[in-house]
This record gives structure tokens, C-alpha cells and sequence, in this order.
């Protein structure tokens, strides 16, 4: 059955020209003194940006860097694992976390996921892990932690690094067992994240950065992001030009005081979904870790595993005007890319699960309470 009535002013899944209209005259006016400036790399906005940052999370040490992905390569270039050595990362999760240690000479290693939070199944890394084991790298999927506590511990016990992917979920906290909390991306060695435009805490193109408590750790990742170079022309290590632009880290400046109410909206919305769309037969909303908030990145649904039923859901919302995206439609352990790896259809049937049943809906933080209830609207009158 189609929506019967048009969706209320077009819908978005990400509306970010809303979302920067408040803050057009900061924007503009840090883009002036930018440009008046002309320090266009390495310009005083990244330094104060880092500081920043690393103010909201807590007090680590932040490196920034010019992509996530260069993120978590430098993140595993400093672990100063050797060639061939295995990386444990999620059989669920976008490749650029495979694709990072591939680059390096390192092997990737999935493990299946919770059917749930869709993050690490801690009981598939324990299994997983082996004489050759480096790093576990733990992303928090669509803005929830994965289980920090059991993943640190199992590292501890391991001798192996951890890794976290926190693309997806800055600003996010888990609760450990003595009460104690943590931030997301600095309980690991280190600490990852990506500015792309559509994160939660978005540039206006590509960056990223680095977290990390260890002050030599951030000093090494320091030169490591800029030719590995201790001083100018004196290169101490091999690698990566990978800097955060100035003008970036200056218009971020003006975005991150709003993060903390950006969260909030965000998961006004979510609760606003939860209520509409917790009985509907043939989806479940998204699971929550009681132990972690939530930022949601993605509101993302699990629709029920019928062949063509996820498709047709998502036919359907686009007849009504109704945007939403797959993350991920195929596993990256069955992606051509990583067919050397040898792994098979069926190694990991969460992950193929849910590749084939998540749907991620509208949500960002000016999304207007008459269009959620839209989108909801418009998914019970698919159920039925």
C-alpha cells in the first residue's frame, strides 16, 4: 500500500544545510579569517582544534589527520606490527576498517557480530585470537560502544593492542561493571574518528583524527602524519602526508560546542521513532546496550529475514518520498577485494544477516517530529 498522503516538506536523510543555517555567520566569519590568515596547512585552528576536542572527550591527547581512514592506518602504523600480522576486525562494518590493515601488509581477520548491537561479538574475537594476533580493532557501529570492558580485558589478557573505530560514535560512553565511565575512542592504545560530512561531528570535505592517552604515542602519531618527520627536512620514520587542513579544523571549531545538543536531538528523534514503530510487526528497532549511550549515527531497523522483504520496504518508503540507506549490503570478508582472505559465504551469519534485513531511516538533529511520524507511518501501513 502507498502513503496516502505526501510526505511533509521533502525529507532528508541527513539535512545538513538546516543544520548549518544557525551558525551561517560563525562559519563565515572563520572562513574570512582563514582565508585572511593564509595558513592553510598547519595553520594555528588545528592545534586549538585538537585542544578542543580532546577537552570534550576527556582529556586525551588528539592527533588530527586527513581522513578516518588515514586514521586508522596511522593508528596500526603505530602499533609497529610486523608484516602478516592479524588484525581482528568486524565481519560487519564499513571496509575501510579491513582496508587499513590490508595497505599495511597486515591480515585482516573478521569476526561475526552481535545479532543486537551489531557490534564485536566479544566471545568470536576470544576465539579468534593467535600467536600472530596484533589488534582487535573495536568499531562502535552506527553510534553505540561495543562491549569496551570484555574488549579491554581480552586484550589485557592477550597481549594484544585495541583499536577503536569511533567514526561513527563520538561523544558516545560505556559503563563498566565498577561503575566507572569511559569515552568513547580513548580506551584502546588508540582512538579513531572521521569528520566526513555526514558523521556526527562533520567537516565541509574530508579529516579525521587520532586519540590517544599515551603522550609519546601521540608525539609518535604526530610525525607519523606529517612524513615522520621529527622536525622540518628530518625524517625519522617512514610516513603518511595526512593533515587535517586548516580551514576544516576552523570551521569544526565553530560546529563542536553544538555536539552535545546535536546528540540530544538526535536522540529525541530516536526515542520518537522507538515509540512508533516498537509494535509494528516485521522490524525491530535498534537494540540498546544499557551500559552504553547511544548517538545514533544511524537509526537503523532489522527487518524480518524473507527473502525480497527489507527491498520492498525500502521500495516503498522511496514511492512516499521517503529516503533510506543499506549499511552494508554485502559483507566485506565476500567482497572481490578481500577474496584472498579465503573466507566463504556462511563463515559469519550474523554479519550475512544483517546485510541482508538493516535499513537505515531519516535522522538528524532538525528533523521536525511530523516528519518521523511520516516515516512511521508510511512503514505500519507497509506491515499490514
Amino acid at each position: 500500500m502507498s502513503p496516502s498522503l505526501p510526505a511533509p516538506v521533502p525529507i532528508q536523510l541527513l539535512d545538513l544545510a538546516a543544520q548549518h543555517a544557525p551558525l551561517q555567520p560563525e562559519l563565515q566569519a572563520a572562513l574570512e579569517a582563514t582565508l585572511l590568515e593564509g595558513q592553510f596547512i598547519q595553520g594555528p585552528a588545528v592545534a586549538i582544534f585538537a585542544q578542543e576536542l580532546g577537552q570534550y572527550l576527556g582529556g586525551p591527547h588528539v592527533v588530527p589527520c586527513a581522513n578516518g581512514t588515514d586514521a586508522l592506518q596511522l593508528a596500526l602504523m603505530s602499533l609497529q606490527l610486523p608484516a602478516g600480522a592479524e588484525v581482528i576486525v568486524p565481519a560487519f562494518t564499513y571496509v575501510a576498517t579491513l582496508e587499513a590493515a590490508a595497505v599495511l601488509g597486515l591480515i585482516p581477520v573478521p569476526v561475526d557480530v552481535l545479532p543486537d548491537t551489531f557490534n564485536l561479538d566479544p566471545a568470536a574475537v576470544a576465539a579468534a585470537i593467535t600467536p600472530r594476533t596484533g589488534a582487535i580493532v573495536a568499531v562502535h557501529l552506527f553510534g553505540q560502544c561495543a562491549d569496551l570492558e570484555v574488549l579491554r580485558h581480552l586484550a589485557d589478557r592477550q597481549a594484544v593492542a585495541l583499536i577503536e573505530d569511533n567514526a561513527q560514535a563520538i561523544g558516545a560512553t560505556f559503563t563498566g561493571s565498577s561503575g566507572e565511565t569511559w569515552v568513547a575512542g580513548t580506551v584502546g592504545e588508540v582512538g579513531t574518528t572521521s569528520f566526513f560530512p555526514s558523521k556526527n561531528l562533520g567537516g565541509f570535505g574530508d579529516g579525521g583524527a587520532l586519540f590517544t592517552r599515551d603522550a609519546e604515542r601521540a608525539a609518535y602519531l604526530r610525525q607519523l602524519a606529517n612524513h615522520g618527520q621529527s622536525r622540518k627536512y628530518h625524517h625519522q620514520h617512514i610516513g603518511l602526508n595526512s593533515r587535517l587542513d586548516t580551514l576544516q579544523a576552523a570551521l569544526l571549531r565553530v560546529k563542536l560546542p553544538h555536539l552535545p545538543a546535536w546528540t540530544v536531538a538526535r536522540q529525541r528523534v530516536a526515542a520518537h521513532y522507538d515509540a512508533l514503530l516498537q509494535s509494528v510487526p516485521g522490524v525491530q528497532i535498534p537494540a540498546r546496550d544499557q551500559r552504553s549511550t547511544h548517538v545514533f549515527h544511524q537509526y537503523t531497523l532489522t527487518v524480518e529475514d524473507v527473502p525480497g522483504h527489507r527491498d520492498a520496504l525500502q521500495q516503498h518508503l522511496a514511492i512516499g518520498g521517503v529516503p533510506s540507506q543499506v549499511y552494508y549490503p554485502l559483507p566485506n570478508h565476500l567482497q572481490p577485494a578481500y577474496h584472498y582472505l579465503g573466507y566463504r559465504a556462511g563463515q559469519f551469519p550474523v554479519a550475512e544477516r544483517l546485510c541482508r534485513t538493516v535499513l537505515s531511516l531519516p535522522i538528524h538533529p532538525t528533523m521536525p517530529a511530523e516528519q518521523v511520524e511520516y516515516v512511521a507511518e508510511t512503514i505500519r501501513k507497509w506491515a499490514v
